[in-house]
């Protein structure tokens, strides 16, 4: 059974535990390197992006997630793409772990009141396929560096990315019914 991990400071974590323990998965919630050690997989989710990063930087959690991410998958949704970025364009206070060559803008699809579901895309294997997609605040991606795949779309708009072990959503696919997405992060240790 494989161990996901989930980065529980804050945010929406709970959700990620059920949608995994639907698919039978064992579920560590982490917040030390030493429970990041025995998952197989990570999940940074959303939230609030710079108390989260605030949180990454004092635990130390900063190397021990980006070494993590050489050998194992590492999933970042919303706040957690933010995280996994090259850039913030547009809040200086966060700095990012840098392993997504990517630039995104916070809350860049506008504020709460302006958050949305839609149909995207999901094209992995060549094969597109629609997807409900909750957004939340989203960060928008603003430039996509060499070696990032866009393997999600969503009104012309890249929303889901991946650099080898990497991948990250700017919607939160834990909020929906369906657990495809779940399925495929899980495929990434294959």
């Amino acid at each position: 059974m494989p161990a996901v991990g989930i980065l529980a400071f804050q945010g929406d974590f709970a959700k990620h535990r059920e949608a995994f323990e639907k698919l039978k998965c064992g579920v560590r919630l982490v917040k030390s390197a030493t429970q990041l050690s025995m998952c197989d997989y990570l999940v940074i989710p959303g939230g609030e992006s710079s108390v989260i990063d605030r949180f990454i930087k004092s635990t130390g959690l900063d190397k021990p997630i980006c070494e993590f991410a050489e050998r194992k998958p590492v999933w970042g949704t919303c706040a957690g793409m933010i995280l996994l970025a090259g850039t913030v364009t547009n809040d200086p206070t966060i700095s990012p772990l840098g392993l997504l060559d990517i630039a995104v803008e916070r809350n860049g699809y506008g504020r709460q009141f302006e958050s949305f579901i839609e149909i995207g895309e999901l094209s992995v294997n060549g094969t597109p396929e629609p997807l409900e997609m909750v957004f939340i605040r989203a960060p928008k991606i603003s430039a996509i560096g060499t070696g990032v795949d866009v393997l999600g779309k969503c009104r012309g708009e890249s929303v889901i990315v991946r650099r080898q072990n990497v991948i990250a959503t700017a919607f939160h696919p834990e909020l929906t019914n369906t657990l495809r997405f779940q399925e495929y992060f899980l495929s990434m240790s294959s």
